[in-house]
C-alpha cells in the first residue's frame, strides 16, 4: 500500500510542476503582448 501512495504523490507533483509551468507561460504571454501595446 505504501508503494502505490508514493507512486500516487508523485503524480501529484508531477501535476502541480505541470501546471505551474503552464501558468507561467500564460503568464509570460500576457506579459509580452502588455509589452508590445505599451511600447506601440
Amino acid at each position: 500500500m505504501a508503494k502505490k501512495k508514493d507512486v500516487h504523490e508523485e503524480n501529484l507533483k508531477g501535476t502541480l510542476i505541470s501546471v505551474f509551468f503552464v501558468g507561467f507561460v500564460i503568464v509570460a504571454m500576457w506579459v509580452a503582448v502588455y509589452g508590445m501595446y505599451l511600447s506601440q
